[in-house]
């Protein structure tokens, strides 16, 4: 995998955010120096074709007994469709909850009992929920196989099968050797990482 490459990537289109001195505030509460925002891939072309086609060779190297992809909602939704269209796979997403109305859907596609699942996030954090998105594709039956994400932050080992085309520990190398940080701010965010 292109790992630089795809960090290079996402710190030109300013999808990540390095500030050591000023942390962000996640939804779970978590501080951190690093902030990634996935979904400016889609509005930048040269990187958006880079990521998608390291997504594809990912799930042709790691998971070449895939049978369907499934987004995570939301950001996880349109990678998982592109990359379905390049490998001529159907792909369907996991709502964060039940609809309140019609079939009241968790799960929006078709999915077969027995069917080998690979899970598409942008990113892993926490990996809370990448992990409740695998509880409730197996409740369907489904064979999750392991998660594929853009971004991981390398916080938790999660207990499943999980690949990343860039982590935390290349984006900052990346990052310090580009000039978007300083190697003292680079060991902040790696001291940060190996604290939480």
């Amino acid at each position: 995998m292109n790992s630089e490459g795809i960090a290079k990537g996402l710190l030109s289109i300013g999808a990540v955010f390095l500030r050591p001195g000023k942390p962000f505030t996640w939804a779970s509460g978590i501080k951190s120096p690093v902030y990634c925002d996935n979904r400016l891939i889609l509005t930048a072309p040269v990187v958006r074709d880079l990521v998608e086609s390291e997504l594809a060779g990912a799930i042709m190297e790691f998971f070449p007994d895939c049978e369907v992809l499934m987004g995570t909602s939301t950001a996880g939704i349109p990678h998982a469709a592109i990359v379905g269209h390049i490998l001529g796979l159907p792909m369907g997403y996991v709502r964060a909850k039940a609809k309140e109305h019609g079939r009241t859907n968790r799960i929006e596609g078709k999915l077969v009992t027995g069917q080998k699942v690979v899970v598409v996030e942008d990113l892993i954090s926490t990996g809370g929920s990448s992990l409740e998105t695998v509880g409730v594709l197996e409740e369907a039956g489904a064979e999750v196989l392991g998660i594929l994400s853009i971004f991981n932050y390398g916080i938790r080992l999660l207990p499943i099968k999980t690949v990343s085309l860039c982590d935390l520990d290349t984006l900052s190398q990346v990052a310090v050797s580009e000039g978007y940080i300083k190697e003292s701010e680079m060991e902040e965010v790696l001291k940060w990482k190996s604290e939480i």
